[in-house]
């Protein structure tokens, strides 16, 4: 009976949900321009804010999905995750900004109680309450006053003024200073100080309904499709610069070697042990509801 299953399966089309960001374009880039074997199955890529695809995991909308690790607590039970496809900050990650001024002090301190202090009472722009970085933020600094903003929109909120710190994600962690900001903390590096690990922010997930057999075969060619970005850089770059906002190049090919690595290959030992402890961390401090068994898929 399991015959007919997989024919079944590989005559439909899985849906593939990822960011327009060029760190997810570079890793995907092999399976859209159909550069590997697809083994016979058929993927319809769609492109949306990382807390539109949370919000779509929770409702297991989509087959597979890149998610947030945070958002990953909410959907343990129709998802597993996979093993390559990482986003891990090694010492750094999504950062806290302010405007900068003319006469503005220099506020990025190695102090943690001294950053801890500049930001009680602020009202910070987040990119979305599932997202890594927010609960990363809520580690940091317990409860605080937020306005959820689109990750691309939250520069925009602090020029005028609707919020009095962002935090920043994505490719805004590189382009915050020429765009008139400047750092108060960078939660990837306070993370790795804390635990010795790298942050985990995102992941790519696969709806449990589908058969083991089949789950293994989509890691593997996700698998590939990262190896062959990674084999054909250049061109793998070039094909993601559409995605990347307010970046040359260089700056592009920067960016997608922060988050595209040995970890994205395979989380590692390392790479899962800092799942498990982020959302233990989460579970500890009251923000997540129950502890998460993390599945892989292997």
């Amino acid at each position: 009976m399991k015959q007919p299953q997989m024919k079944k399966e590989k005559s439909e089309v899985f849906t593939l949900g990822h960011s327009p960001d060029p760190d997810d374009a570079f890793m995907f880039y092999a399976m859209a321009q159909n550069k590997i074997d697809l083994r016979g199955y058929r993927f319809e890529h769609r492109l949306e804010d990382i807390q539109t695809l949370n919000e779509r995991a929770l409702r297991g909308e989509l087959h597979i999905s890149a998610i947030s690790i945070h958002a990953y607590a909410y959907v343990a039970h129709k998802y597993a995750l996979l093993p390559c496809g990482a986003s891990m900050g090694d010492g750094y990650g999504p950062i806290i900004v302010k405007r900068s001024t003319p006469n503005s002090q220099r506020t990025t301190s190695n102090d943690d109680a001294a950053a801890r202090e500049f930001l009680i009472g602020k009202k910070i722009a987040v990119p979305g309450k599932m997202t890594s970085a927010f609960l990363a933020l809520q580690l940091f600094l317990g409860e605080f006053d937020y306005l959820v903003v689109p990750f691309d929109q939250i520069f925009d909120a602090l020029h005028s003024g609707q919020a009095d710190l962002g935090l920043i994600i994505h490719e805004g962690q590189l382009t915050y200073a020429k765009s008139g900001f400047e750092k108060i903390v960078d939660l990837g590096s306070w993370w790795k100080a804390q635990t010795g690990l790298p942050l985990p922010l995102g992941g790519n997930v696969v709806r449990k309904d589908i058969s083991k057999p089949v789950r293994h075969d989509l890691s593997e060619i996700i698998r590939e499709s990262i190896d062959y970005g990674l084999a054909h850089r250049e061109e793998a770059v070039r094909h993601s610069l559409p995605y990347a906002r307010d970046m040359d190049a260089k700056l592009a090919g920067k960016f997608i070697g922060m988050y595209v690595n040995e970890f994205t290959r395979d989380y590692g030992e390392v790479g899962r042990d800092a799942i498990r402890k982020f959302l233990a961390e989460a579970h500890n401090k009251g923000y997540t509801d129950a502890p998460i068994e993390v599945e892989f898929v292997e």
